[in-house]
């Protein structure tokens, strides 16, 4: 479920008229910025997440190790 050409002309034209030409180069870069810090907190994230699940398997692999 994508957004067509003319859905993304009538946004831009809403936005245009919202914000005006001056501050659209400035929203755009704010934007940009944005989607930067959020991807970056994504991968942390995510980088974490896998740190502690190998953490936790290995002591599960210890755990069964010291019981056999």
């Amino acid at each position: 479920m994508g957004l067509s050409l003319t859905e993304i002309l009538i946004i831009f034209v809403v936005i245009l008229l919202l914000f005006g030409a001056k501050k659209l180069p400035e929203l755009a870069r704010s934007l940009g910025r944005a989607s930067y810090e959020f991807k970056k907190a994504k991968e942390d994230i995510l980088k974490e997440t896998r740190e502690l699940a190998d953490a936790s398997e290995k002591a599960a692999e210890q755990e069964d190790n010291s019981g056999k």
